[in-house]
């Protein structure tokens, strides 16, 4: 069995191309839920949705967000009937006291949905409002997220990596900000001061999440070290584990320039040096990494160089033997 930390857009599409290499019958993918936020009273799994959406076939691959061709009926009005009723745009957070009432996933993430600041489809809505009927009908959320992988015949075991609520919070001077309203409300443009992954002391990794990670080998990819596998790393046990596996991981950078997205900034706001050699200092229980081939970047630990932009399947492809060629490397040394 193959694990994958999957969280933003580059473990996707390290999937999307790898399943040539890897079987994604005998793979399991442990999802981010720190971008997680309820809107409108609906819980929203972003990370969870773009692995589950990407391979049941219904992913939009432009945006890497949201269901193709999905159409924007609810969106739209519920935006125009706001901005009618005089309600000001933008996030709108809860009251402090309205975070941790009722239902437990609902914690430090809550949002109304008047003006609603992220695009939510009709279909993609549908899929929300199936996995929150289901969570308050008492069913945990690794159990929610295995309904709706059988729901879009999803070959893979896609498990998130807590049951517990997680929030990727990030400080700002102005205050603080949820990852969501950081990224799609503001750009990523405020300065950073820190993140914070907010009940992370309190969640436990989930039981299929801690599992997959043990039997490993497992993979890493080009994902956002901060949030999207800081929050999995923030989780009591999952460190442990991840010493106890062979672990390759895929760098989002080549030397100090990031592929895309707020890798760097987060990376420097939490004090790590916004590079490869950075990575690697992130991730001290890797066993090995996949690096382009034109980053220089010396590490101590085994090394495999390719082209590692992935702009279609079969760059993806690439990336995932150079990912079984680390494996393989990273086991021979052990031995």
């Amino acid at each position: 069995m193959t694990t994958f930390l999957a969280g933003g857009t580059g473990t996707p599409k390290l999937l999307a191309g790898g399943r040539e290499v890897f079987d994604p019958a005998d793979a399991t993918v442990v999802a981010n839920t720190g971008d997680d936020v309820e809107l409108g009273g609906l819980l929203v799994c972003p990370d969870v949705d773009t692995v589950l959406f990407e391979a049941g076939g219904v992913l939009d691959r432009e945006t890497w967000w949201g269901i193709d061709d999905d159409t924007a009926t609810t969106h739209d009005y519920l935006r125009d009937l706001s901005a009618a009723a005089g309600i000001e745009e933008g996030p709108r957070y809860l009251a402090d006291e309205r975070q941790t009432e009722s239902r437990d996933l609902a914690r430090w993430r809550r949002f109304s949905a008047a003006s609603e600041f992220m695009f939510i489809g009709d279909r993609d809505r549908a899929v929300h409002v199936l996995r929150t009927s289901l969570l308050d009908e008492g069913r945990s959320l690794t159990d929610v997220t295995r309904a709706l992988a059988d729901a879009f015949d999803v070959t893979e075991d896609v498990v998130p990596m807590s049951d517990d609520p997680v929030a990727s919070i990030v400080h700002t001077p102005a205050g603080e900000l949820h990852f969501q309203a950081f990224w799609v409300a503001e750009n990523g443009e405020p300065p950073v001061e820190d993140v914070e992954f907010r009940g992370a002391d309190d969640a436990a990794p989930s039981d299929a999440a801690l599992a997959a990670l043990r039997d490993g080998p497992v993979v890493i990819g080009p994902s956002n070290p901060v949030t999207s596998i800081g929050p999995m790393l923030a989780l009591d046990g999952v460190r442990d584990a991840l010493r106890e596996s062979t672990v390759v991981a895929v760098s989002p950078f080549v030397e100090d320039e990031v592929f895309s997205g707020p890798a760097a900034k987060l990376m420097a706001a939490v004090g790590y040096e916004p590079s490869t050699a950075g990575v690697a200092d992130a991730y001290p229980f890797a066993d090995a990494f996949v690096l382009d081939d034109a980053d220089d970047t010396s590490l101590d630990r085994p090394v495999v160089r390719t082209d590692t932009e992935m702009s279609d399947d079969a760059d993806a492809a690439r990336v995932a033997r150079a990912c079984r060629d680390a494996i393989e490397r990273a086991s021979a040394e052990v031995v």
